[in-house]
């Protein structure tokens, strides 16, 4: 009998799972449902498309006609209100059941609102969709004043569309330099002053108490926890996602902020699979569950899914993630897992070069490097291959990072 697949999710985990499960399957039934109304799309650059740096033709990556071509079914605007693992179904918002004998959720998330007053108030956007990217640009155009809340890899991508668009505006942080998990001072005062140069003002210690709106309910002022008060007719807030994984909330798939999956991205159950930034997955590199919403991750993430949809177990994922930022004349990259590990190095070389290296068990977990991107290959190497440098600290960060002074692992 043909097999039939269903992906619930056209993200880039979503649609790179499918293009592999037509490789794969060539005669199976691949079905993509998603709630969106347009396909699969570039996340990345929906962030310069908000900037007014790009029109929105290049930010399209599949029309309808590459699933057509591809004998994929796509379902766009389609809600999935249940999935059924024992009889193998899912139901639709229109009330048609589907079924399938494997079923990969890529679903991704939502995010995060922020518990204050107002918070729902007019003029206040979150960062997540191409849809939000189009109202973004269009109010950050009309905008004089702003507040960007969220000290992380997508408030930056705020905070850089404020200052694209000419937005006054202030960005506020709980902590005392942005990304306080991943960067010290040190390196974050290099991300501060690329901010400041640009017309976003860092404030730190600082967070949201309330927001304030005019007779219409728009935002017009953003007060902080200590009593400051910030003009903002544009606010812009990233602090994290809530995982749609309510659709497998009532099964016995075990689900922990996120979708649990194995190293194989599959779940408790054989025939429910899990890709992208929903999964909580076990990391063979850190020897741990973990969480990456990168677009490689997730791409790489979908397409071992699919192939261990088709033949169970036969690859794992093993991945070193990277996430670059390109708002600055200086370039930025994290890779791996910058925010964990139990040890770490760092230097700074001149006004704009600075790198991190974080540790566990004496191996390379992730880092992040500021200015000059040379040692990613490197520190990429020598995480894949687990070994333990942590003693060689002052070779790491030379400014030429040089393998063959790297000593070798011991026996």
């Amino acid at each position: 009998m043909t097999q039939s697949y269903v992906i619930i999710g056209d993200g880039i985990a979503g649609s790179s799972a499918a293009e592999t499960l037509r490789e794969e399957a060539p005669d199976a039934d691949v079905t993509v449902i998603t709630d969106e109304g347009e396909a699969l799309y570039n996340r990345i650059l929906i962030k310069e498309f908000a900037k007014g740096k790009l029109p929105e033709a290049p930010i399209s990556i599949h029309s309808d006609s590459w699933y057509e071509d591809r004998d994929i079914d796509l379902r766009l605007n389609t809600v999935v209100t249940n999935v059924d693992p024992d009889a193998h179904t899912l139901s639709t918002h229109e009330g048609e059941e589907i079924e399938y004998d494997k079923l990969l959720v890529a679903t991704g998330g939502t995010p995060t609102q922020l518990p204050v007053e107002n918070s729902d108030a007019e003029g206040i956007h979150h960062f997540w969709t191409f849809q939000d990217a189009r109202a973004i640009r269009e109010h950050a155009e009309n905008s004089d004043t702003g507040v960007v809340v969220g000290a992380g890899l997508l408030g930056i991508d705020l905070a850089a569309i404020c200052a694209a668009q000419g937005i006054d505006a202030h960005y506020l942080m709980r902590g005392e330099c942005w990304w306080r998990y991943a960067l010290s001072p040190d390196g974050a005062e290099i991300i501060h002053d690329a901010l400041d140069e640009r017309g976003v003002t860092p404030v730190f210690g600082s967070g949201v108490d309330r927001f304030e709106t005019d007779d219409e309910g728009h935002v017009v002022s953003t007060v902080d926890p200590n009593g400051d008060t910030y003009d903002s007719d544009f606010v812009g807030i990233a602090i994290g996602l809530d995982f749609n994984a309510e659709l497998l909330q009532n099964t016995e798939v075990e689900c922990d902020d996120g979708i649990v999956v194995d190293e194989f991205m599959q779940t408790n159950d054989p025939d429910i699979f899990a890709a992208g930034d929903i999964t909580q997955f076990h990391d063979v590199i850190l020897g741990e569950r973990t969480q990456n919403g990168a677009w490689g991750s997730a791409k790489e993430q979908g397409t071992i899914a699919a192939k261990n949809m088709v033949d169970s177990g036969s690859e794992e994922f093993r991945w070193v993630s990277s996430y670059s930022i390109t708002h600055f004349d200086f370039p930025f990259l994290s890779f791996g897992h910058p925010t964990l590990g139990d040890d770490e190095a760092e230097m700074k070389y001149e006004d704009n070069t600075w790198r991190r290296i974080t540790f566990k068990d004496g191996k390379i977990i992730g880092g992040v490097l500021v200015g000059d991107l040379s040692p990613q290959s490197a520190y990429k190497k020598l995480m894949r291959e687990e070994r333990v440098v942590s003693d060689q600290k002052d070779v790491l960060l030379e400014k030429r990072v040089d393998l063959e002074k790297v000593a070798p692992a011991q026996q």
